[in-house]
């Protein structure tokens, strides 16, 4: 049964709130690269409360699997596996929610590298329906703690996100032998403010222009974004110059996968707020 280890019981909600601090706290040493030795920290949590080396090693695995969910970064070796009970995300939403909490999503974003070197690029992932495992408890949380509007909000990240593209971009062509074409490279939307419908003005060897928004996340490359009226309304505008560069795991070994106009055959696009006039 999905929630229990060999003892047949659910966890009790002071359980999940123990393993989910664990969880949390393991993820920031990881981040941070502070080592840690997780069997040590199963037989701690063992001492306070009463569940098996397995129970808690699948546990972890769980909240893995809700982490991906919710955009966030995983910690690595917990795979993530998605037969969890409903009172596991609750614990989510209350570690997440309280005001005071050991671990914050914020200090996610300073652990983050220095944005030195080019930006490996990827296939983009194939879209697919929606997920098929997900439950109304867990579409709750995640609406709750929207990842893209998160994302959106985080600004340091945002900025950090664009300033390894523009420096990527810059490192991409003097590899080529286009260091004229390398000193071109504007940062437009840091030079210049938002507003263009994207972020920034490169090129390709050939010297044809490259106008990429830069959107930039902590989680994985299916965590959701926003995109504004007017950055769907450029890709329209300038499809032969215009591509979307989704970077993702950035606390980690940031990557990114490039998307062309038009956007609508990579993603599925849903309104998400209306403007009024009289």
């Amino acid at each position: 049964m999905a929630g229990t280890d060999g003892r047949g019981s659910n966890w009790t909600d002071r359980e999940i709130d123990l393993i989910v601090a664990d969880y949390f706290a393991m993820l920031q040493m990881e981040l941070a690269g502070q080592p840690f030795v997780k069997a040590h920290r199963n037989a701690a949590l063992r001492q306070l409360i009463d569940r098996s080396e397995q129970s808690i090693e699948f546990k972890h695995c769980n909240i893995s699997a809700v982490q991906e969910r919710l955009g966030l970064p995983t910690i690595k070796g917990y795979k993530p596996r998605r037969n969890f009970q409903g009172a596991l995300i609750d614990g989510i939403g209350r570690y997440l929610g309280a005001p005071i909490r050991p671990v914050s999503l914020v200090t996610f974003t300073e652990a983050v590298p220095d944005n030195a070197g080019s930006l490996p690029i990827v296939d983009p992932p194939e879209l697919t329906s929606a997920e098929s495992t997900s439950t109304l408890s867990l579409e709750r949380l995640v609406r709750k703690f929207d990842p893209a509007a998160r994302d959106a909000l985080n600004r340091s990240l945002g900025l950090r996100g664009e300033e390894r593209v523009f420096h990527s971009e810059r490192q991409r062509l003097s590899t080529g032998g286009r260091d004229d074409l390398a000193r071109k490279v504007r940062w437009v939307s840091q030079e210049d403010g938002d507003g263009a419908g994207y972020d920034i003005r490169s090129y390709g060897l050939d010297g044809g222009e490259r106008l990429l928004e830069v959107k930039t996340t902590l989680g994985n490359a299916r965590t959701p974004f926003y995109l504004s009226s007017n950055e769907l309304a450029f890709s329209q505008e300038r499809p032969d110059a215009f591509s979307l560069l989704r970077v993702y795991d950035f606390a980690r070994s940031a990557k990114a996968f490039e998307l062309e106009p038009p956007l609508t055959d990579h993603v599925r696009l849903l309104p998400t707020a209306y403007r009024a006039s009289l």
